[in-house]
């Protein structure tokens, strides 16, 4: 990504349960090797909660279409992967760890390969034990406990409401968020043209009027 953009506050947001977010990954890690970036772990079912919808995964005819579409995409990007043997799992765990270990990128990296790249369930206390060894980490609950890290990413995932986040994975650059692989593209223009939104047609989104809305 081409960095023209001024000195901003660079976030990435996501939970592990998200394929999407492994998709994702690499291209968040060449940003991180540009600039900093916060690798921040929230927790999707929370969010999703908060503003009153589901995740793909919760629709059945969207199910299949979406884990279809994330194997594609990894396999288009020369990206290994495989589905655990079971989804949607408890990841809670999982991101109440990174949480503790900051949000380290090689900490990221392990945990999404364990599960995205090798299939392991750590929704089980198997698969979840299976990370730890990976991570190096003998008493995970003690570490959890000890940074405070049940609050901290709680505090997390409140923040990243109060910023509008409202899915994963996504870029927050400044006050812009791009949500999902698929706003890549954009978030790498925006670095490079931070007048991006600022054009007449993009800038009359901003207040467009609702024609017609649902009532639930």
């Amino acid at each position: 990504m081409r960095t023209k953009l001024p000195t901003a506050d660079v976030t990435w947001y996501f939970d592990t349960v998200s394929p999407f977010s492994w998709i994702a990954l690499p291209r968040i890690e060449a940003l991180a090797a540009q600039r900093p970036v916060r690798f921040r772990p929230v927790v999707l079912g929370a969010i999703l909660a908060h503003w009153g919808t589901v995740g793909p995964a919760e629709l059945p005819p969207k199910r299949l279409h979406t884990y279809r579409l994330s194997q594609f995409l990894a396999e288009r990007a020369g990206l290994p992967m495989r589905f655990p043997p079971r989804h949607p799992f408890r990841s809670l765990e999982v991101q109440r760890l990174l949480t503790a270990l900051g949000g380290a990128s090689a900490a990221v990296r392990t945990a999404f390969a364990c599960i995205w790249q090798d299939g392991v369930d750590v929704g089980t206390p198997a698969g979840f034990a299976t990370l730890c060894d990976r991570l190096d980490i003998a008493d995970p609950a003690g570490l959890v406990a000890a940074r405070g890290a049940k609050d901290g990413l709680r505090a997390a995932t409140e923040a990243a409401i109060a910023a509008g986040v409202f899915g994963v994975p996504t870029l927050r650059i400044g006050a812009e968020l791009f949500w999902g692989v698929d706003a890549l593209p954009m978030a790498e223009a925006y670095f490079a043209a931070p007048d991006l939104f600022r054009g007449a047609a993009m800038a009359r989104l901003a207040d467009l009027p609702v024609g017609v809305a649902r009532r639930g």
